[in-house]
């Protein structure tokens, strides 16, 4: 591994990191070069600021994976802008609340998305611009240079889900993305000549990071829609990708899928967060990959990530989440704020330059979440407190135990319970609901949501939750009670009904 360069630059000089004629971006046939992808995001930062978008607005963009939906990022930091990256697989209502919650000056968005948000989003939710539109414009455009922004400007919003309430938008710098990307691209051991198949959502900070940390490293990034297993595993090997990112759910997939034997044999390096790789998945993926370099990491998009596990030691200590990555320091603190001992569990507490600038219009909950590092670490600047317990071996490997919150993580996404639970309540018929997450081997955890009221408006209340959610927060059980457990404070006993699981 190389040593990481810790002077961050603006995040939009990943565009001249590579080799000119080098190629940067495979996207649905088209190839660019690195003087191309600096020449296309100069054009679209341009078009943007042709819109009158001023330095420091927020524009967001609600795509499907295409050439403008990887180039925006760069794009909008060259223009000086916020930029605001929706999942498009959310609903309409959720992406509202984003437009909204940012204070979007405007968004791109496709066609057959703006088709489905309908004409009802309001002027509040700012300008509409169809990414045809826009790409129109900055073909004609002239190239905007390299920008001088300084690294600690705000640069993205990225929203995450919490225990409670809408997801709030994660404030990162443009030193926080792209010393992310290099710690990637240095920990990974990425060259020029790697080929990265990016295949998850490019809304997820791991997602983006697919893209950031092989331009970091003068590689070429494959943006690919991934729909079915076999389609993947046909794109991999067309492209004779080198690196494959990918959540538990991917994987469980991947190890069912026909590969051919010269890929299987490859040394591709495959990388796995959004969730726990357990030994059994560990051991799968090697009987598929005999010779895959597999590196499971951990982290929160608060600080984008905290740590990795050396491929050398996967098969050995299948269950660890490993050591620190270039920028990050972690420690483990008691419930007093005094260091654990030895093997002891604590909670884990991230610093350094990885670590996010708060929420956005959420000065409470930044409070809560971003604090000053543990008193006893001599460290100053902000730090993350994760909410996550962990515990260390005497090798200095860390081991994730749980959540300290109700957050339900399933097939990589962090689910709020409580944006599920008020869309049962608010049906008739419903008095309480409590989602939980179940453990599950493919997908992290499972969704299982306990309600109490009349049993008979069930298939209303699952019309009403596929209305209004996306297919990831859907529950897979609804499981009915009379009541529902109650602590002493009158409220629904979340560890009781956890003893249930899916049960009534």
């Amino acid at each position: 591994m190389r040593t990481p360069d810790p002077l961050p630059r603006p995040l939009d000089h990943l565009a001249v990191s590579g080799a000119r004629d080098a190629p940067a971006l495979k996207v649905r046939g088209e190839i660019f070069s690195y003087a191309q992808l600096n020449e296309a995001v100069g054009r679209i930062a341009t078009a943007l600021i042709q819109l009158g978008l001023e330095p420091g607005a927020r524009v967001a963009a609600w795509l499907p994976k295409s050439g403008l939906a990887c180039l925006l990022p760069l794009a909008a930091a060259r223009a000086g802008l916020v930029y605001v990256p929706i999942n498009p697989v959310l609903k309409p209502a959720q992406v509202r609340h984003i437009l909204v919650d940012s204070g979007a000056s405007a968004y791109v968005v496709s066609a057959d998305l703006a088709a489905v948000l309908g004409p009802e989003m309001g002027s509040e939710a700012g300008r509409r611009i169809l990414d045809a539109d826009l790409q129109l414009m900055a073909q004609t455009a002239p190239v905007l240079p390299p920008s001088q922004t300084d690294p600690d400007q705000l640069c993205q919003l990225l929203y995450t889900s919490g225990s409670t309430g809408h997801p709030k938008g994660v404030m990162l710098s443009h030193a926080n993305l792209w010393l992310g990307a290099e710690s990637v691209a240095c920990y990974l051991d990425l060259h020029a000549q790697d080929r990265c198949l990016a295949v998850l959502p490019l809304s997820f900070d791991y997602g983006q990071n697919q893209l950031l940390s092989i331009w970091r490293a003068g590689g070429l990034a494959i943006a690919h829609r991934y729909v079915l297993p076999q389609q993947l595993v046909a794109a991999a090997v067309r492209d004779a990708a080198t690196v494959l990112a990918g959540v538990p759910l991917l994987w469980s997939q991947m190890v069912r899928a026909d590969w051919p034997n010269g890929f299987r044999s490859q040394p591709i390096r495959l990388t796995n967060s959004g969730g726990a790789m357990t030994p059994a998945l560990v051991q799968a993926l090697r009987r598929v990959f005999p010779s895959a370099l597999i590196t499971p990491m951990y982290g929160l998009t608060e600080a984008f990530r905290a740590t990795f596990l050396d491929p050398d030691l996967v098969d050995t200590h299948p269950s660890s989440i490993g050591r620190p990555i270039p920028f990050a320091q972690i420690h483990l603190v008691r419930p007093d704020g005094s260091p654990v001992r030895g093997s002891e569990p604590g909670e884990l507490v991230q610093s350094g330059p990885l670590v996010a600038l708060g929420y956005w219009n959420q000065p409470e909950a930044s409070r809560a979440r971003f604090r000053s590092a543990p008193y006893w670490t001599g460290l100053s600047g902000r730090s993350v407190w994760s909410g996550d317990r962990v515990w260390q071996d005497a090798d200095g490997l860390c081991y994730f135990l749980g959540r300290a919150d109700d957050m339900i993580k399933s097939a990589g996404y962090r689910i709020s319970p409580s944006e599920i639970e008020d869309i049962a309540l608010a049906q008739d018929g419903v008095s309480a609901a409590v989602a939980l997450g179940i453990a599950d081997a493919d997908r992290g955890q499972t969704i299982v949501l306990h309600l109490a009221g009349d049993a008979d408006c069930a298939a209303v209340v699952r019309q009403k939750l596929e209305m209004a959610l996306p297919a990831f927060m859907q529950p897979d059980r609804l499981v009915w009670h009379a009541a529902l457990p109650t602590t002493p404070n009158g409220k629904p006993d979340r560890q009781a009904l956890r003893a249930l699981g899916g049960k009534a």
